[in-house]
């Protein structure tokens, strides 16, 4: 079963009811683990973010240029 990043219920951003959330997805870090619908650990910074799971307990596949220099 997948979940939605954004909002965290069942079914994938931009599919059906999801439509709103893919949109929120280009811009935005997920808010929710695709795995288990829980809510992430996002640490956001300049030159991308990282977003980890308590529940899965590992780093979410979607973390963006996580790389912290200095």
């Amino acid at each position: 079963m997948a979940y939605c990043a954004v909002c965290g219920r069942e079914g994938e951003a931009g599919h059906g009811a999801h439509e709103a959330c893919a949109g929120m997805l280009e811009l935005d870090p997920p808010r929710h683990c695709t795995r288990c619908g829980r809510r992430l650990d996002v640490q956001v910074f300049p030159t991308g973010y990282r977003a980890t799971c308590r529940r899965c307990d590992g780093v979410h596949p979607a973390s963006r240029n996580a790389t912290r220099t200095g």
